[in-house]
């Protein structure tokens, strides 16, 4: 745990319960495996009736957190910003060593041979760490989409999904978004665009969608008056949106799996993912015997 004091702070019986009620929260989501945004974490507050949901409170939240952190009060690993990181190359101690983590790495391509061929699309790049733990137990592709997809990348998609469909599969975009005037209107944007583009692609909306705001209840937000789809969307669903950060991550989980399996030939399916397992046992053997496959490649 990275409980790491930097200054000093001594926080008044208000911000010590926060604190408290985060660090709750956080170990909560750890224990199965999530580590949540700042808004992940905000909404959490206004699900438990703890904080009112408005902006002033999300800033107000985001300051206490921050001075907690800085004062060691809470876990640095328990949040995280999704969309600000630092890249480079992978660097390893000997070619064992990387052998050994390709091992995890080795990925088939498990939808071969399958009817459908499915991806995930999320609006948000803050939520992409849920998606990605979802897809990636399927062998789904996943996408950031950072709002409206550019021209160019739903371009791109549309050329890679014909190539699914020349090779005899249905491509189908399974979409998360928002439940406000741009996050609704995305949906229907994709699906037009690609199919402008060539692409006989369907895109399925699997959230936020009026049943799970029925459902799971997440806090409401005013609808955003300045957005140019306001008008349409007050008069089909009303004066209050829905943000999908709302959502539990275990609930986005079960989502998206759900609607994935729904297009799993699970014969094809379990033969594919049977062959990668083999594979990287061998891989593991390779690694655990990497001084005998030094000597055997030096004698050749």
């Amino acid at each position: 745990m990275a409980h790491i004091a930097y200054e000093v702070w001594k926080p008044s019986p208000r911000s010590l319960a926060i604190v408290q009620l985060a660090n709750s929260i956080c170990a909560e989501y750890a224990a199965q495996g999530y580590d949540l945004t700042l808004r992940q974490l905000y909404y959490q507050f206004v699900a438990r009736d703890y904080l009112p949901n408005s902006q002033r409170t999300y800033k107000q939240l985001g300051s206490t957190i921050d001075r907690a952190r800085k004062a060691g009060l809470i876990d640095w690993a328990y949040i995280v910003d999704r969309t600000r990181n630092l890249m480079g190359l992978p660097v390893y101690d000997s070619p064992a060593a990387l052998i050994d983590e390709l091992e995890d790495s080795f990925h088939m391509d498990l939808w071969v041979g399958q009817e459908f061929r499915v991806e995930v699309w999320v609006e948000k790049e803050a939520l992409a760490g849920v998606v990605s733990r979802a897809a990636n137990s399927r062998g789904v592709d996943y996408f950031s989409c950072r709002g409206y997809v550019s021209q160019s990348e739903l371009h791109s998609a549309a050329l890679r999904h014909r190539q699914y469909e020349r090779a005899g599969q249905s491509v189908v975009v399974i979409h998360l978004g928002d439940h406000d005037p741009s996050g609704i209107d995305m949906t229907r944007d994709m699906q037009e665009r690609l199919r402008l583009f060539g692409a006989r692609t369907l895109v399925r909306r699997i959230a936020l969608n009026l049943d799970q705001i029925v459902q799971y209840e997440p806090p409401p937000n005013p609808a955003k008056l300045t957005d140019s789809r306001a008008k349409g969307y007050i008069r089909s669903f009303g004066a209050s949106s829905w943000e999908l950060d709302a959502l539990n991550p275990d609930t986005l989980h079960k989502l998206i799996a759900d609607a994935v399996d729904e297009h799993i030939d699970a014969h094809s399916y379990g033969s594919r993912a049977w062959q990668q397992k083999a594979h990287r046992e061998q891989l593991a053997k390779v690694a655990a015997n990497w001084d005998a496959v030094t000597d055997l490649l030096s004698r050749l």
